[in-house]
């Protein structure tokens, strides 16, 4: 199965990432230092690239602004989760894992992915029923990192979440009624890190399995922050934690 992605870094990055790109399409007399770079790296990979015109590229890319680039692609390959803590456990890493509970809109999805990968995260896990799939427009959100990070489709995100902790995971949730300030907290290791979908948060069954919910301390009047913006505080909280312990797991009480 192909499917089309659009935009000049998203097609960078598939060419980097694991995906097989077959064909890239770019608007006729479209130039630039980005297109360039594109286009000599397509060839260096021996990807056949064609100028066309603006028309051609509208007809193929119907979703939102191609900017000028189109190219045709495998499906997406979704990781096994398994194979992902193999993987981290090999390469010597402490696993971070980052499970979204229904996110929906495919631009946070992208924007959460893309703060994930930046910040090293193994894994993310998604419920494979309402939410957002790994699509042309999670791609172009994530400004491509969908290509490096291991994104993993589960059925039953409790199953899984105790599947987790039976290998030793700290399943830590974010919830406005969190027992503790997320900053004020020693986050354990390894660490599942839960974000609730946009506007109910975390469902009951996943939240009554976290072992701990964090509260990202609000001031103003509005109650709540945007779902990728709460991913990317406590993302890059593990990260300061981990990195301050110098390599070691995060301070916390024994299980």
């Amino acid at each position: 199965m192909t499917e089309k992605l659009a935009g000049v870094n998203s097609i960078m990055e598939a060419l980097k990432g694991p995906r097989r790109v077959h064909k890239i399409f770019i608007l006729e007399g479209r130039q630039s230092k980005k297109i360039e770079e594109l286009v000599h790296y397509a060839q260096r990979k021996g990807v056949f690239v064609q100028f066309v015109e603006k028309s051609r590229l509208d007809a193929m890319y119907t979703a939102g602004n191609h900017q000028g680039a189109v190219a045709q692609v495998s499906g997406f390959n979704y990781a096994e989760i398994g194979e992902v803590l193999e993987k981290a456990y090999l390469d010597n890493q402490i696993p971070f894992l980052l499970i979204l509970d229904g996110i929906e809109d495919p631009q946070n999805f992208g924007s959460i992915v893309r703060t994930a990968e930046g910040a090293g995260v193994q894994g993310i896990i998604v419920p494979r029923h309402g939410a957002a799939e790994v699509t042309a427009a999670v791609s172009r959100a994530s400004a491509g990192a969908v290509e490096h990070v291991s994104i993993i489709r589960e059925t039953n995100l409790v199953n899984t979440i105790k599947y987790l902790k039976e290998r030793g995971f700290w399943v830590v949730g974010a919830d406005m009624q969190g027992e503790q300030d997320y900053f004020n907290t020693a986050i354990p290791a390894p660490t599942a890190l839960v974000i609730g979908g946009e506007g109910r948060g975390i469902r009951r069954l996943v939240r009554e399995n976290c072992d701990m919910l964090l509260r990202i301390p609000m001031e103003g009047k509005i109650a709540s922050l945007n779902a990728s913006v709460a991913a990317a505080l406590l993302i890059y909280e593990v990260r300061r934690q981990r990195s301050a312990a110098a390599g070691e797991p995060a301070r916390g009480a024994e299980k």
